[in-house]
């Protein structure tokens, strides 16, 4: 019950899985999977070696799987692979990996991504992530689940997003974003938790007050990161969710800390 409309060019290696709908003139290449149930809109672009879960709604003009803008990159066989029940709207880039980098461009599940939205080589997106429109990833960018970016944002290679995090339209992320935290600005600087999201996502009134807390702690107490983080354990603030910051900011960064 695969529906391909007679315009569309679908190439003989393909695989469409049951359900699937190709709109007018789109074009899927040899080595292209796409699974149940979902819809690729017209004149849509998907090459490569691209794996697409099921459910997904992909909107007219989409590119997905071509080379990675990448002046080293020479032609590997590198992938995308796509999760399930995403909504990829008109005009959406999402660039296969690199040799250089992991390979793979990774995207979740039940992401949104904006129109006009970019997502380079060797980007990890998680799950629940909404990009607005033409918001972009540069190279190796991980994106926590659920975090929100601004329309017309910029994010640099190599930068990490945390959980929750929110960052503000027409921002310029050159370092890391800490989970729960709201970025905003040509340079992005830190404007405290992400308070409203955090409510609306259901989390405690006490879980939100030791975010708050460990914030405070954390970016404007002038102590150091050690210094912080043993006067957050003195004082019990400590919760699954300020552990994860924690976590974050101890962790690996090339980038380093936006605050």
């Amino acid at each position: 019950m695969i529906q391909i409309h007679p315009t569309a060019i679908i190439h003989e290696g393909a695989k469409i899985g049951e359900g699937t709908v190709i709109e007018p003139y789109a074009i899927i290449g040899p080595e292209v999977t796409i699974g149940r149930e979902n819809r690729v809109g017209a004149h849509a672009v998907i090459d490569g070696k691209t794996t697409i879960g099921d459910n997904n709604i992909i909107y007219p003009f989409v590119s997905i799987g071509l080379p990675p803008q990448d002046l080293t990159y020479k032609g590997e066989p590198t992938e995308v692979v796509i999760g399930n029940r995403n909504v990829i709207r008109e005009g959406v880039t999402i660039h296969r990996g690199t040799a250089r980098g992991t390979g793979i461009t990774q995207i979740g599940n039940d992401n949104y991504l904006m129109a006009y939205s970019h997502v380079a080589h060797d980007c990890i997106i998680g799950n629940h992530v909404i990009m607005a429109n033409c918001a972009s990833l540069a190279g190796h960018v991980v994106v926590d689940d659920y975090a929100v970016l601004g329309g017309l944002t910029g994010v640099h290679q190599f930068v990490r997003i945390g959980k929750y995090a929110f960052i503000g339209g027409v921002s310029g992320i050159s370092m890391d974003i800490p989970p729960f935290m709201i970025a905003a600005g040509d340079r992005a600087k830190l404007y405290g938790p992400n308070i409203v999201g955090l409510k609306r996502a259901g989390f405690s009134a006490e879980t939100i007050l030791a975010i708050k807390r460990a914030y405070k702690i954390l970016f404007r107490s002038g102590l150091t990161l050690k210094a912080a983080i043993q006067r957050i354990q003195s004082e019990g603030i400590l919760c699954k969710e300020v552990e994860e910051i924690i976590a974050f900011l101890e962790a690996p960064s090339k980038r380093g800390i936006t605050r």
